[in-house]
Formats: structure tokens, C-alpha cells, sequence
């Protein structure tokens, strides 16, 4: 819990940042940032599987302190899979949609992809200083670990996400406004979330796309539909 919390405040804290160094990653069309070398769009005739989304909800308490919420995270898993399922530009016939009980042999790699994608968004798509074996290219894998997902579901590609949605209380949203009084500034809420395309085949990841802003509600379908497509903004079409 501890770790999660964590997180969660470590993605918000880089709103800020991240939509002053790139405020267009998740705002325009295809950007080179977002594929992986010599990759533009999948297989003709391929199939695809999209993995549980990794997803928590919090509540920001007056102090600032992240809560998780349970009945929230259920709501917004529910109105997500619903608004990502109605995107027939990225979920056609050929896709398979894996249920939380059916990850439970995989948990272990829906972690590893929060950890790359974790990683991706920092050295890749906010600008950090890249690492030497990388530069500026999108090139990053969760290597044989997506095997069992491949041979479970016989995809060609995974459509990962992980999500971190949170929410001002109203003790903080008071406590915002009394030290806006004051010349200081609180922070509010936060939604940041990942979304990577995985060839099962490989394990690259061969396209990636993020969201790190002040806005957005997953616990309401509409504003949930909005976050799905702002995340598939640049998703990859079908080679026809």
C-alpha cells in the first residue's frame, strides 16, 4: 500500500513538469515519440489483447495525503473497459479482452509493465536526460516475460495500461482556497496514466502514449470516455 501511495504521489508530483517539458504528448496526432523505431501500425490480420488496466483511485486528504479509494477504483474500472470497448478504431474483431480473474497468473507482469512504462515516461517522453544505451528512441521491452500472455491467448500484441487518478477532498479543496488567500499554492488532484502496445512476439514496445494533468474524472463515464481517448490519441490503425 505504501508503495502504491508512493507512486501515485510521484506521478502527480510531475504534472507540473511533465506538461510544461511536453504539453503536446498526449494533446496532438502520431508523433514519432510515441513508436518505436521502424514500427507505424499493426500486422494486417493480427490479434490483440488488452490487459486488465492497472488502476487506483485516491482521494487527496486537507494535509495532502493520498487515500485509495475502493468503490471509486471500481466505478472507474468499469466506466474505462466500457469507453475503451465502444473505440472500434482500436478494439475490432480481431481483439481479446482478458477479465481481472484471468490475470491472476500474470500479475506479475502487469507490475513489470508499470515499472517500464514508469521508466519510458521519465527518459523518454518528459525529457529527463535519456539513458546511454537508448538516446531518444523509443526502444524498450518487457522482454520473455510476456510469453505466458502469448501462449495463453495466442495475440500478437498486449495493450497495457496503468492509471493513477486523484481527487481534492473537500477539506482540501478549503484548504487550497484559504492559502491561495495567503500567496501560496496547493496542489489539486491529479490524473497520470501509461499506455503501451506490447508485441507479444518480442516483448518491444512499439508504441507508448501518457496523460500527466490537473483534470479528468474516471468516475463518471463521459469524462472517462474523454481520458480513453485522449490516452489513444496516436494508437496505432490496422495495415490494411
Amino acid at each position: 500500500m505504501h508503495r502504491i501511495a508512493f507512486r501515485a504521489a510521484f506521478a502527480a508530483a510531475l504534472v507540473a513538469v511533465s506538461c510544461l517539458a511536453v504539453p503536446a504528448v498526449a494533446q496532438t496526432g502520431a508523433s514519432s515519440r510515441n513508436y518505436a523505431p521502424g514500427f507505424s501500425q499493426r500486422a494486417a490480420g493480427s490479434r490483440m489483447v488488452v490487459v486488465q488496466t492497472d488502476m487506483e483511485l485516491f482521494s487527496q486528504s486537507a494535509g495532502g495525503v493520498l487515500e485509495p479509494r475502493a468503490d471509486w477504483t471500481e466505478a472507474a474500472q468499469k466506466n474505462f473497459r466500457d469507453a475503451l470497448m465502444a473505440q472500434k478504431r482500436v478494439v475490432g474483431d480481431n481483439t481479446i479482452a482478458l477479465q481481472e480473474k484471468d490475470m491472476d497468473e500474470l500479475a506479475q507482469l502487469n507490475a513489470l509493465h508499470g515499472a517500464v512504462a514508469e521508466a519510458v515516461f521519465i527518459h523518454h517522453m518528459l525529457g529527463a536526460p535519456a539513458l546511454p544505451t537508448k538516446g531518444r528512441l523509443l526502444d524498450w521491452t518487457l522482454g520473455d516475460a510476456v510469453q505466458p500472455l502469448r501462449e495463453r491467448t495466442g495475440a500478437d500484441y498486449a495493450l497495457f495500461f496503468w492509471i493513477r487518478d486523484s481527487y481534492a477532498s473537500a477539506e482540501r479543496k478549503v484548504a487550497i482556497v484559504a492559502m491561495a488567500l495567503l500567496g501560496v499554492g496547493l496542489a489539486g488532484g491529479a490524473q497520470t496514466g501509461y499506455a503501451s502496445l506490447v508485441d507479444l512476439r518480442t516483448g518491444r514496445v512499439v508504441w507508448f502514449n501518457n496523460l500527466a494533468r490537473g483534470f479528468g474524472d474516471l468516475r463518471e463515464p463521459e469524462p472517462a470516455r474523454e481520458t480513453v481517448e485522449a490516452l489513444l490519441k496516436s494508437f496505432p490503425e490496422v495495415a490494411r
